[in-house]
Formats: C-alpha cells, structure tokens, sequence
C-alpha cells in the first residue's frame, strides 16, 4: 500500500487529511482510504461512517512516517484517492 501512495504522489491525485477526505466522501468522490496506525480514533470512527462502499485500509506506519512519506513537514493521520 505504500508503494501505492508513492506512486499516487507523482501523479497529485492524492487527498491529504481528514477533513477534506470526509467532505469527498460525502460527495462520493474517493475511491479509497489509507489511515495511519495511530489516528484518533473519532477521525477513524467518522471515515468508517462516511465510507460505506470505499476500501479502508490501516497503514503500518505512524502519522509521523505518513507526513515524511508525503514529503510534508507535519504528521498526517489521513490520504485518500
């Protein structure tokens, strides 16, 4: 999976944070989630709520390494495409 977020870096189709995800969630328009280990777990209970027909999946790896990962110099809990 996170040679599927890298992959998506180059091409910038890649939604970074709760907040927007969960606005395209609700206008359907994201095709799949990627959470880190540690997002707070209201974040992760509202996205499971929102996506009903949209592939969730738990990351590995912290927000912390998520941020480094998307070339950001702050954590992120939240991506989706």
């Amino acid at each position: 999976m996170i040679k599927d977020i890298k992959k998506i870096l180059v091409d910038k189709s890649l939604v970074i944070g709760s907040k927007r995800t969960l606005k395209k969630l609700k206008v359907g328009k994201i095709k799949m989630v990627f959470l880190a280990k540690n997002t707070a777990e209201k974040i992760k209970k509202d996205i499971l709520n929102c996506a009903k027909n949209v592939e969730v999946n738990e990351l590995e790896i912290t927000n912390e390494e998520l941020g480094m990962l998307c070339k950001k110099p702050y954590k992120i809990s939240v991506v989706s495409i």
